[in-house]
């Protein structure tokens, strides 16, 4: 497969996973097929094909502060279509973090479908507002208490 072809297929490969997420929040297969962290597998796939036959020149370039090196690399078409599967693998890595989180949290979907779309396409931003709801919600999680962390094994016998 070609640069181009792997860059144009890398996106619609998590496009089902978010789309669950996002409109059908609570079918209990979402949840289900959300709860496997291997969903990132597809986007990850198209990472490793373009990533390992340049991995010399990927290694020199993350192992480095150098932002000509860095500039260089990922204003190749093979380098921004490594950073492509990247990012696509890791913002659904966050999304469903953020999905999982925000229905033990008892987030509302009408709420969280908005925030996981910005997630697609600004994820930092949508993680950070994600994270500000999840403080200002004061909602724990299930077996969290109200002022913070879970008990830990020794506090429980």
């Amino acid at each position: 497969m070609t640069v181009d072809t792997l860059f144009d297929v890398t996106f619609p490969l998590v496009v089902p996973f978010w789309a669950l997420m996002i409109l059908a929040p609570t079918w209990p297969v979402t949840h289900r097929i959300s709860s496997s962290p291997l969903i990132v597998l597809p986007p990850l796939a198209v990472y490793l094909v373009l990533a390992l036959p340049r991995f010399p020149a990927l290694w020199a370039v993350v192992s480095t502060t150098d932002l000509g090196l860095i500039t260089a690399f990922f204003g190749r078409p093979d380098g921004a279509a490594i950073l492509w599967a990247h990012v696509i693998a890791f913002d659904l890595f966050v999304g469903r973090w953020m999905y999982l989180d925000s229905r033990e949290r008892r987030v509302h979907p009408l709420v969280m479908g908005p925030l996981l779309v910005l997630t697609i396409l600004l994820s930092p931003v949508g993680l950070l507002v994600y994270l500000a709801i999840r403080v200002l919600s004061g909602r724990p999680a299930p077996g969290v208490p109200a002022g913070g962390r879970p008990p830990v094994a020794s506090e429980t016998r």
